[in-house]
């Protein structure tokens, strides 16, 4: 070797160089961390970040609802208490301030609006993962004026919110690519969902299932870990008690199951019907051409109003599905109490109150099965039946027939009520429910949001997805001169398997892998020596950026390896990126028509 090239190869490793090469190593060896294992750390930070951003938004609307009411006792109780003329003042003032940050936030971010969205569904299924930071506070701010002042809307849309954005941040500062940006804010939406209910498994498959549209182990894990995390940090904060957790529940005779199943198929039908009110109430609140902060003003008198006579209305229905299964209500007071929760919800709802309708939708099916239930008893009560079970039920059963989430449903009643004995009639119920309600209803409650959006057009997009989406700019490269030092302490410093190695003009020459420098770390007198094109792959494997996904799939099969460099072109050869294996795997999760892409 001349002088020349032993000046560039450099000195010897350091002792404390070698000792954590030989420890990344090690750890290669032994774990192989993929790119869907960092995947699942990251699921886990989420779920901590997302539980705990949830509890300060908690935190948040207790102390408004203080300021406006001069208690800290829940919704129900709250407005229970409340003088009359204060029960009619407090949720328009809520709105007006809800509505005035919607107006002042919406002039202000509108420029922001046009690069990025605040929909989580949007950012999951038909986005780039990015979420707006500005215009997402904005309307967690809105949700926080019209929660704390009674509005009958559920606080699991900005919990979700909130999550969702911690997600996305994290994804764009570790400008991580489209389809992995995507599966964090997915997880971050399970997070939130699972937080806002204590329930792990329901808000895993809530996202996979209604979100996703897929149920695959690539997307499902890091929701379930996400939301796991989220929940047992909840749990630390919170307790562990389930939400409407009731006495272990059985049926007095097998054949309940005869009205229960009836049950099923009557929500089924009655679905479609609250669905399409829902949607011609928010058609209605779009053609009164008065300013948001007045429109929202007008709903919270509304809603107000009816709280004068029936302020159980007020806030999420939370503490009403719990009275209801644990009070012996007369059947014509839940009756009033299911028009009168209705009315309240469709006209938050309408007026465009940044919320959920998750938790009013259970409180209606919950509320319409203990109505059922107590028919049941007054038509046949040699059965014995007990309307509790039938609201559980009917809990769920309504949520599968609104929601086209039937598994997501039986998973979220169980959790909420650890209840094993009303299982398998819950899954009847919610299964029929289901197919009973998309035989009229194509358009579920959360699908209506996307098509809204243009799903259509974005799933065209989708579909059409190729390589240069999924690129990774600037990978980590090296001269060919690189002294063995230099591949030594990139590797330590960065946690990618390949050095690629290039020229002055950014030519692809090979790469270096993390094993090939291990039969040297034995051989100190060649440490000096050696450069990085002496051990460097030419041959490589490599993708071109209009290459199809069957090809490219092939060439990782080949190669075995987690991710490839991309070069501009045969000729030249110049690197331009690099692609990896689980970012391809995340698109085709989320594509459509899979086959069709790989074509």
């Amino acid at each position: 070797m001349d002088a020349g090239r032993a000046g560039r190869a450099g000195a010897a490793l350091s002792p404390r160089l070698r000792a954590l090469l030989r420890l990344k190593l090690w750890l290669s060896e032994r774990f192989r961390l993929s790119e869907r294992q960092v995947t699942l750390l990251w699921a886990v930070f989420i779920g901590l970040a997302g539980a705990l951003v949830s509890d300060g938004f908690r935190k948040a609307t207790d102390l408004v609802t203080v300021l406006l009411t001069n208690s800290t006792h829940t919704s129900i109780q709250t407005f229970g208490h409340l003088p009359w003329w204060q029960r009619l003042l407090v949720p328009p003032l809520g709105g007006l301030f809800a509505g005035t940050t919607l107006w002042i936030g919406n002039r202000l971010l509108a420029s922001i609006r046009q690069k990025s969205t605040t929909d989580y569904m949007e950012a999951v299924v038909i986005g780039n993962g990015r979420i707006s930071a500005s215009a997402s506070l904005v309307k967690t701010l809105s949700a926080l004026f019209s929660i704390s002042s009674g509005a009958s809307i559920g606080r699991e849309g900005p919990l979700v919110q909130l999550s969702t954005l911690v997600a996305s941040v994290i994804g764009q500062l570790r400008q991580f690519p489209v389809p992995q940006r995507r599966q964090l804010v997915a997880c971050g939406a399970a997070a939130g969902i699972a937080s806002a209910y204590n329930a792990p498994i329901a808000g895993a498959f809530f996202v996979s299932e209604i979100v996703l549209g897929t149920v695959v182990v690539d997307s499902l894990g890091p929701l379930i870990l996400a939301s796991v995390v989220a929940t047992f940090t909840t749990r630390a904060i919170h307790g562990n008690a389930a939400l409407y957790q009731s006495a272990d529940l059985d049926l007095h005779t097998r054949w309940e199951a005869l009205p229960l199943i009836l049950m099923g198929i009557l929500l089924g039908l009655l679905a479609p019907v609250y669905l399409r009110v829902l949607r011609g109430t928010e058609r209605l609140f779009t053609r009164l051409t008065v300013p948001v902060s007045l429109k929202m003003a007008l709903s919270g008198a509304a809603v107000g109003a009816i709280a004068v006579f029936f302020p159980d209305v007020c806030g999420n229905g939370q503490n009403l599905i719990r009275s209801i299964f644990h009070q012996n209500w007369f059947w014509d007071t839940v009756l009033t109490l299911i028009l009168a929760k209705l009315a309240a919800t469709l006209i938050t709802f309408g007026s465009g109150a940044v919320g959920g309708v998750f938790t009013p939708t259970l409180f209606i099916g919950a509320a319409t099965g203990v109505l059922y239930g107590q028919l049941v008893l007054y038509l046949a009560p040699q059965l014995q039946p007990d309307p509790t079970i039938y609201g559980l039920v009917g809990m769920g059963a309504f949520l599968a027939a609104t929601t086209g989430a039937p598994l997501m449903a039986i998973l979220m009643v169980f959790e909420l009520t650890l209840s094993y004995a009303i299982v398998p009639f819950l899954m009847v119920a919610c299964v029929l429910a289901y197919y009973c309600s998309s035989v009229f209803e194509r358009r579920f409650l959360y699908g209506e949001s996307l098509e809204r959006k243009g799903a259509a057009f974005f799933s065209r997009q989708l579909a059409e997805l190729n390589l240069l989406d999924l690129i990774r700019k600037d990978p980590i490269t090296l001269a060919k001169s690189a002294s063995f030092a230099e591949v030594a302490r990139t590797f330590v410093q960065h946690r990618f398997q390949h050095i690629y190695i290039v020229d002055e003009d950014r030519r692809l020459l090979g790469a270096v892998s993390l094993h090939d420098v291990k039969a040297f770390l034995d051989r100190p007198e060649l440490e000096s020596v050696v450069i990085a094109a002496d051990i460097m792959v030419e041959d490589f494997p490599r993708i071109f950026p209009h290459q199809s996904l069957r090809e490219t799939l092939q060439k990782f099969a080949e190669a075995q390896s987690e991710r490839l460099p991309v070069v501009d072109n045969y000729r030249s050869q110049r690197l331009i990126g690099s692609v990896s294996k689980t970012d391809i795997m995340l698109h085709l999760a989320g594509d459509p028509n899979p086959a069709g892409a790989m074509a």
